[in-house]
């Protein structure tokens, strides 16, 4: 169906669930939503524009720091489009210099297109003792290489998102990247809540992957932890069952809410792919749901946006609206593209249908 009215049970419209209502499709394009006719076609469940993700290291068998081109990041991007997400930042980790080059050229030959945005550079200026998988002879601090791939990025319009550790860089450095439009975020650190704290006062306005590889919050020491969920910066968290405890998922819930948390699924190259791949010439397996190196610590996650959703509802106890707004319209908004949570111009491609059971399903 490339034009009329499709009736659901429920839209959500990027910022609300509305109950009865349904969408007008001209062309193969959301051209309004609001009451449908009586004689609409009726679809069950939920209808969505697809997820967004910030964070995706991997899919469909391809990780991007193994095959950093245009059609690895295609390649990924198809892998989870085909599972619900069609909007993400292919991640390149901790690496070689010139894995990130070659990252950053195949992301400007690509951005803007098959739901890839931009690149998240998570690494390598990071703390050695919250690398967790990444590679240690790869760390670095941040230096002007970094510096240099992150404005040629931005100056051909391509976002990025950069993680780094606080004590890796400098209080300039980090104002300088913000000034650049890059989106600083804060992770794989093991620095001081003050530390943390100065970072986002000069530009820093993220945190990756809330509670893993960062210092943690004791009651005379709030680290990393503590200092994002005390300041007004977004942060992604991982809703898999094996990265955080729901309990924790739940506790900075009520500290931030569904406007500050956003969710990511730090998919490897397994989702939509194999059940194991190599990185920095190791074997990464899945384990019971887990995703393994060879010492058998976790090694980025074996998931899916639209899981890790279904998750944060039936687990959590996250209302549908406020999960939705976590997996699409608060990721959206820390790149400043809004666009991609409103329905009306998308299209028939990028719209899902959430059953009863919040399984996902595609509507063409």
């Amino acid at each position: 169906m490339t034009d009329g009215w499709i009736a659901a049970e429920q839209v959500f419209d990027g910022q609300t669930l509305r109950a009865r209502c349904g969408v007008r499709l001209e062309d193969g394009h959301v051209a309004e939503v609001g009451q449908a006719p009586a004689q609409a076609t009726p679809v069950s469940g939920c209808l969505s524009v697809g997820f967004v993700d910030l964070q995706v290291n991997g899919g469909g068998g391809v990780m991007v720091n193994t095959d950093p081109t245009p059609d690895g990041l295609r390649a990924v991007a198809a892998a989870h489009h085909a599972l619900g997400t069609v909007a993400l930042m292919p991640t390149v980790i901790t690496d070689a210099p010139d894995v990130l080059d070659r990252a950053a050229e195949a992301a400007m030959a690509v951005a803007g297109s098959g739901g890839i945005m931009g690149l998240h550079i998570e690494g390598p200026h990071i703390a050695p003792a919250k690398r967790g998988t990444h590679a240690a002879e790869f760390i670095r601090p941040l230096d002007t290489r970094t510096m240099d791939v992150v404005g040629k990025l931005r100056r051909a319009g391509v976002p990025v998102m950069i993680t780094l550790a606080p004590e890796a860089a400098t209080l300039d450095q980090i104002a300088t990247l913000a000034q650049m439009g890059a989106v600083v975020s804060i992770g794989h650190t093991d620095a001081r809540a003050e530390d943390v704290t100065a970072a986002i006062r000069a530009g820093a306005t993220c945190g990756t992957h809330l509670y893993n590889a960062m210092s943690q919050m004791q009651g005379r020491a709030p680290g990393a932890v503590g200092a994002l969920l005390n300041s007004q910066a977004r942060f992604g968290i991982i809703c898999d069952g094996h990265h955080v405890d729901d309990a924790m998922i739940a506790l900075a819930l009520r500290a931030a809410g569904p406007d500050r948390a956003f969710l990511v699924s730090d998919a490897m190259a397994t989702v939509g792919g194999g059940d194991s791949f190599d990185l920095y010439g190791q074997t990464i397996r899945v384990d019971g749901g887990r995703l393994v190196n060879s010492d058998g610590n976790l090694a980025g996650a074996h998931i899916t946006q639209a899981q890790g959703l279904r998750r944060l509802v039936q687990k959590v106890g996250v209302p549908l609206e406020d999960a939705l707004r976590m997996a699409i319209t608060t990721p959206a908004a820390v790149m400043g593209q809004g666009h991609l949570s409103q329905m009306v111009g998308r299209p028939i491609a990028d719209l899902i249908v959430l059953e009863g059971d919040l399984t996902v399903r595609a509507l063409a």
